[in-house]
């Protein structure tokens, strides 16, 4: 089936056949040697205008002002745009007016990407710019960008349509430059976090992403099948239980920054595929690892900002140590006036009832509690904060807590009213581990899509020996959020999961 174009772009596919008659390849296969870029001009040559007398530059048509033997266009580099201004005499040797009549003012689009040398002056309207002495089309764009017009001084719609943006962020990379910050922003995140777990010491680790079996947290898992081998393998959900196996082979301290996949609903907060960095660390436990995670999320701040608060929406968050404490019991008492640490499971079932949190039949004990505490509490805290010491049964892969019977040595970080990272005292004990996985395979009888499988390999790697570990898992996503200023998931993604876009079916 024939592509169906808009009248622009059928204009544009005859002005590209227009220059392969004129002998102009609208692709050239050579390399174009670039020596500035449009920041640098602009920062450096007002101070001294002897600067950049023979510079390459190249980059986008963004607009064009044509005005007969002269024009000024503007073009967009990876650092910004900057003005060029074009004299016919100038670019056309030996007065062949093709390249500037035909070429420029008739061929040459909006969105096409050229290459340009020259020197760089200042107008008499104040304006830095470049005199071009040679121009090369580099890339022809075959559609046009988001404009309202695609004449003089061209007007740029803001796409702003969030599906949009989202399905074509190439082009939102183009039209909103300000959204490449925020990808800058995660890239220079990810290199502060590395760099201070490198100096550290700990091993950075790659792990498998097609796992046999899905473990490591409570989700539902991605499933898929593997031809060859005529078996069913699945996304990992987290890296956890083969970083533990490095641990139990006798590395004193690993991380890795992996993809995991979790099959579940989509929102400002979640995507199927999202990033995680786990680290674990031999003879530590939860208490010390609370104190690295402020020390690493501080200098987080201060690497991205210069300074520890971080500007959130319209809060104004404070990384600076050291961050509030509760355990859980007590912020659920803090936050909704009951104390629930003594109830059982029916007790929980009424006071969720009560407090107007949904639940449904498959939940156990731990589930309730979760459901509480994600309803009543998470949203009101906003400044980061350490809800500590969670019920053993929501947490199957932690140790039980050394003085308070019934509750696991773990906890989790949040900050603006969600979960930034999670972290145990590590469950070393093969034998309780079996049980609690074998607690996790009843909740899956009583219908939760989410519990545990038991995984024997990696209760064999236990009763070989795990030493005391403290493990921690932090949501980069989330975190760059936060560091970036963003509403929601989607904004830090390039690409997130979209549902299948609504076509429009004609006879």
């Amino acid at each position: 089936m024939d592509q169906k174009l808009s009248e622009q772009e059928q204009t544009r596919r005859d002005s590209l056949q227009e220059l392969v008659k004129l002998g102009i390849n609208p692709f050239p296969p050579e390399s174009f040697e670039v020596n500035i870029t449009s920041a640098e001009i602009k920062q450096n040559f007002p101070d001294d205008n002897t600067l950049y007398q023979n510079i390459s530059i190249a980059g986008r048509i963004m607009s064009r002002r044509i005005m007969g033997a002269a024009s000024f266009a503007e073009i967009q580099d990876e650092t910004g745009r900057i003005q060029i201004y074009l004299r016919r005499d100038e670019i056309c040797p030996d007065e062949d007016k093709i390249l500037y009549n035909t070429i420029f003012k008739r061929h040459l689009d909006i969105g096409d990407i050229i290459g340009i040398t020259g020197f760089v002056f200042i107008t008499k309207m104040g304006e830095i710019t470049i005199h071009v002495r040679s121009l090369k089309l580099l890339c022809k764009s075959l559609r046009p960008l988001p404009i309202v017009k695609e004449k003089d001084d061209a007007v740029y719609d803001a796409f702003t349509d969030p599906e949009l943006r989202y399905r074509q962020r190439y082009v939102d990379l183009i039209v909103n430059p300000h959204v490449r910050e925020v990808f800058i922003k995660r890239a220079q995140l990810i290199n502060s976090m590395r760099s201070f777990l490198d100096s550290k010491n700990y091993l950075e680790v790659e792990t498998p992403v097609l796992q046999p079996l899905y473990g490591g947290a409570a989700a539902r898992p991605f499933k898929t099948h593997h031809n060859s081998l005529d078996m069913t393998l699945y996304l990992r959900i987290a890296n956890e239980l083969y970083l533990k196996k490095l641990i139990v082979g006798g590395y004193p301290g690993v991380y890795e920054f992996g993809k995991d996949f979790r099959n579940e609903g989509m929102g400002r907060y979640h995507n199927p595929e999202f990033t995680q960095m786990e680290l674990y660390v031999a003879y530590k436990d939860y208490q010390w690892m609370m104190e690295l995670v402020e020390e690493m999320i501080e200098r987080i701040a201060v690497d991205l900002h210069g300074k520890t608060d971080v500007q959130v929406g319209d809060q104004l968050i404070d990384f600076k140590r050291p961050w509030k404490r509760f355990t859980m019991y007590e912020v659920i008492q803090q936050f909704t006036g009951t104390d629930i640490s003594e109830m059982d499971e029916e007790a929980l079932r009424d006071t969720a009832k009560q407090l107007n949190v949904s639940i449904d039949p498959t939940m156990a004990k731990g589930k309730i509690i979760d459901e509480i505490f994600g309803e009543k509490c998470e949203p009101n805290l906003i400044q980061p904060t350490f809800i500590t010491d969670y019920p053993v049964e929501m947490s199957p892969l932690a140790k039980k807590h050394r003085n308070e019977e019934g509750l696991a040595e773990r906890f989790e970080a949040i900050c603006n009213g969600k979960e930034l990272c999670n972290a145990f005292s590590e469950l070393n004990d093969p034998i309780d581990q079996r049980e609690r996985f074998e607690a996790q395979l009843e909740l899956g009888k009583r219908g939760d899509s989410e519990s545990m499988m038991l995984d024997e390999d990696f209760l064999k790697a236990l009763e070989y020996g795990m030493p005391p570990t403290a493990g921690l898992g932090v949501g980069i996503d989330r975190l760059a959020m936060i560091m970036a200023n963003q509403s929601s998931i989607q904004d830090v993604l390039f690409f997130p999961q979209m549902r299948p876009e609504k076509r429009t079916v004609t006879e």
